[in-house]
């Protein structure tokens, strides 16, 4: 995978992630049916998100010190 696809998914996820989140909020506190499967959503979306986080960061150059 290049880092210009790991940073476009990254960005992808990250404003998916920013939706659901606002989705959710909207909802409020109380009981709903739309609401368990926006948090599986949510949850999918965020792990997605840690993992390209993570593997971009790993393919970023070390600086030499």
């Amino acid at each position: 995978m290049t880092i210009q696809y790991l940073a476009q998914e990254l960005y992808r996820l990250t404003k998916k992630v920013e939706e659901l989140e606002k989705a959710l909020a909207a909802l409020g506190e109380g009981v709903s049916p739309e609401r368990a499967p926006l948090e599986m959503e949510l949850f999918q979306a965020r792990k997605e998100r840690d993992h390209y986080r993570a593997v971009l960061e790993s393919k970023k150059e070390k600086p030499l010190v």
